[in-house]
């Protein structure tokens, strides 16, 4: 990946990061932006989050952000000064979700100090 392709996939992380605390859906609950991979043409835009919640809520947060893509699309457009503007897709990213697991395993192994 190139320098610049990082650096665009940053700035669209951090512009969608701040879009998501201005959204009024209900459906979008506690969503962290982990990471964005944005196409070398700059016509898509795969945006990686993490929920906090069950699968039900998942679910519910990943329509909501799916309707609110237009609104999230358009702060980019503003924000940003690109050639084109990505088109957003939501997926979720179970990697914060592996992680608490891996620690709680671990924790659950170690040797207790007693």
């Amino acid at each position: 990946m190139s320098d610049r392709m990082r650096r665009v996939n940053e700035a669209v992380r951090e512009v969608i990061s701040e879009g998501m605390g201005e959204l009024k859906d209900p459906r979008v609950g506690f969503v962290t932006v982990t990471g964005v991979e944005t196409s070398a043409d700059l016509r898509q835009a795969t945006v990686f989050v993490s929920v906090l919640g069950t699968e039900s809520k998942r679910k519910k947060t990943l329509a909501g952000l799916a309707a609110a893509h237009g609104v999230l699309q358009a702060r980019l457009a503003r924000e940003l000064r690109l050639k084109r503007t990505p088109q957003l897709t939501f997926e979720y990213d179970p990697t914060v979700e592996r992680g608490v697991r891996m620690t709680q395993l671990i924790d659950e192994l170690a040797p207790t100090d007693e």
